[in-house]
């Protein structure tokens, strides 16, 4: 990616900002940032050295106010910025232009990216569309039938169970008689049926 400042434009472009009033560090670097549309955040390490040799310079002078220090132009770097106003109004030109070329870049890459990955998917549902669906095993089907046959067991139990206790209760709610030798047999059957299902289980 290109610089947004050519060489020396920095240079020029930080006393046009402070001709437009004192300011800090962290200012500096917060109005480059702005006027660039965030493209553009200059580090300490790039602006520091700079503002020193303004200084060195006199084109600039600092004062400290508590924690910060503020930087304030000269005559002199007020006078450098008038006799360079058409250069100015070329930097201001070419880092709009800068700021266009990276934000059609930027947008230019994001594009190309949701391409990409648009193209991934696709690949990857055409691969497993196209892929073998594993088949259950054999011992899969038979336990799932087994399974069924218990809940068939389960409804016939209850089945029988709910029409005898309704046969009972009704027969014994209209008078009738329920001996004993009757429900010791009904226990008998019962118990014979759930031996012969056992048997037949363990084949």
């Amino acid at each position: 990616m290109a610089p947004v400042f050519s060489h020396g434009d920095l240079r020029l472009y930080l006393l046009n900002l402070l001709d437009e009033g004192p300011r800090h560090g962290y200012d500096i670097m917060q109005a480059l940032s702005d006027r660039t549309g965030g493209t553009y955040t200059p580090s300490a390490g790039t602006i520091y050295p700079r503002l020193a040799k303004l200084e060195e310079e006199a084109m600039v002078t600092k004062t400290v106010d508590g924690r910060k220090t503020i930087y304030e132009i000269t005559d002199a770097g007020r006078a450098e910025v008038a006799a360079r106003s058409g250069e100015l109004e070329g930097i201001e030109a070419g880092l709009a232009d800068s700021v266009r070329l990276i934000a059609d870049g930027v947008r230019a890459g994001v594009q190309e990216a949701m391409k990409s990955l648009r193209a991934d998917l696709a690949a990857a549902a055409k691969a497993d569309r196209a892929a073998p669906q594993p088949q259950p095993a054999a011992s899969d089907d038979s336990r799932t039938r087994s399974r069924e046959q218990v809940h068939r067991v389960d409804a016939v139990v209850n089945e029988f169970r709910a029409r005898l206790r309704s046969d009972v209760r009704t027969h014994v709610a209209r008078g009738g008689q329920l001996a004993a030798e009757t429900v010791d047999d009904l226990a008998r059957r019962l118990d014979e049926a759930a031996r012969e299902v056992t048997r037949a289980l363990r084949g």
